[in-house]
Parts: structure tokens; sequence; C-alpha cells
């Protein structure tokens, strides 16, 4: 993928595009000059990396992002975490709720915190390489999903006549309440993708009745197929089929199957 220009013509949905922007939520993980490179190949001639060091009650030390910029595209990729980095902060419904983007609903503490502390850099970097009426995109993966989540709903809700053409997320957990997720499935329909592999453990926290997912969901068995919804019965059967007792086990069934690799694996054979 890093010697493919990407599409920058696209509005919709295709699985192509999912693998491109999941290779764009991969390179988050690696450093700037490899990112740079990157871009200079699929076609963005700016790059803006953000990062911004903090101190909120988890266990976390920064949040990290970067902003692609084309002639007809504009991308904002957020780095994710690890799942055993999260455990316990994802699992603790005692810390109070943030407020949601304009005033909708609630959303969960950290990720709040994590967005609103590189937010100014991404909001500025969007603004300055929308320039040419460019189509905007968010992603990520783990924590960077639920953090590309939060930022389109901010752009839309708190600026209007901005908002994403399409958001994609890869094994993002639960981010809000479900005010939140009901506004924001009305806002974005046709307009948000949320992969989840298999076993997934991280979307299945935090845990519900306080936080809820948006709805729009692209599921991936474990034999690699994706599909629009995910059966009850049938979806039953095939998490089965790799459970483990502890899912966030080093070698658990539930943190294979978040690595970002496996998502592109999966959607690689898609294509075909």
């Amino acid at each position: 993928m890093t010697s493919t220009v990407i599409d920058q013509k696209v509005t919709g949905y295709s699985v192509r595009h999912a693998l491109c922007m999941a290779r764009v939520a991969e390179l988050a993980y690696k450093d700037e000059p490899a990112i740079d490179k990157a871009a200079r190949e699929w076609g963005f001639d700016r790059v803006r990396h953000h990062h911004t060091t903090f101190r909120p009650p988890f266990p976390l030390e920064d949040t990290q992002a970067y902003t692609l910029g084309g002639r007809d595209m504009i991308i904002t990729a957020f780095r994710g975490t690890e799942p055993a980095n999260m455990r316990d902060w994802l699992s603790d419904t005692t810390t109070p709720p943030w407020p949601g983007p304009g005033g909708k609903g609630y959303i969960h503490y950290g990720f709040a915190e994590a967005l609103e502390s590189v937010w100014p850099q991404v909001h500025n970097a969007v603004h300055e390489f929308r320039d040419n009426g460019q189509t905007v995109w968010f992603t990520g993966h783990s924590l960077g999903g639920a953090l590309a989540m939060l930022a389109g709903a901010r752009l839309h809700f708190e600026e209007p006549y901005l908002t994403a053409t399409g958001v994609y997320t890869f094994g993002q957990p639960r981010t809000c309440d479900r005010l939140l997720t009901r506004e924001f499935d009305a806002a974005f329909t046709d307009r948000m993708y949320r992969f989840v592999n298999n076993n997934d453990v991280v979307p299945q926290l935090p845990p519900e009745p306080a936080f809820h997912h948006v709805s729009t969901l692209r599921y991936i068995d474990s034999t690699g197929k994706i599909h629009s919804t995910m059966p009850v019965i049938t979806g039953l059967f095939d998490h089965a089929k790799g459970y483990t007792a502890d899912l966030l086990a080093p070698t658990s069934d539930g943190v294979r199957d978040h690595f970002m690799g496996a998502y592109i694996t999966a959607l690689e054979k898609n294509q075909n």
C-alpha cells in the first residue's frame, strides 16, 4: 500500500478505501520520517504532526495524530494504544463523564481528555489544508478509533458547515452515552464505518449500559469475511471459535484479533 496512490476523489464506502484508511491508521504508529515518506507516496503534499503530552487521571502519557493534506482530500489519523494499557480505565465507570460535542450527551472522560489535548492542532491543520473544498476524513485504530469518531462528532456538532465526509475506525472501544450515539447515527448515516474483527476485546469496553457504540458496523468473522451486521446466532457461534478465558492475555484471541495487522489482512482478503 505504501507504493499505491490513494484515490482522493473517493466520497463513499468501498472495501478498497477501507483498506487505504486502515493503512493510514496503521501509519500513525510510525515515526515522523516514515509518515512523511508514505504521505508523498500516497499523493499528499502536506503533513502536520500532532503530539501533546498531558496527565489525565488515566495511564496515558500523550496523544499522537497526523493530518495529510492533498489536492482533493484531507485525512487525520489518530494513534492507538495497547489493550492492556487501557484495561483498567476502560473498565472504570466511576469517573464522571465529560459533556459531548455541542452539548450532545456525554463521553468517556479519558477519551475526551485525550482528544481535547490535541484538538486545536488537528482543527487548525484541517482548516489550513482545506483550500480547495477537499473532503475531510478521520481514521484510527483502538484508542485512535475512539478519537477519530469523536473528532468527527466535534467537527460536525460544533462547526456544522464542515462535516467529515467519512470516519473509518478499527477496533474502536465504546465512547459515549446513548444520546450522543443517537445524534451521531442520524448525522453520519453512510459516513461512519466501525470495523470489528471477530473477538477483538477492545470494542467490548467500556462496559454497557453506561457506554454505547454508534450503530454502523462492519463485522469481520472468523474466516475474514466482512458483514454489514452481526447475526445474533451465527455471531455467537463465530465468537466461540476463538474464545479464550482471559481476553486480555497476551496470546488470547481477544488481543490477537485487535492487532491492526489482523484488520489489514482481512481487508486485503476481501479485495479478491
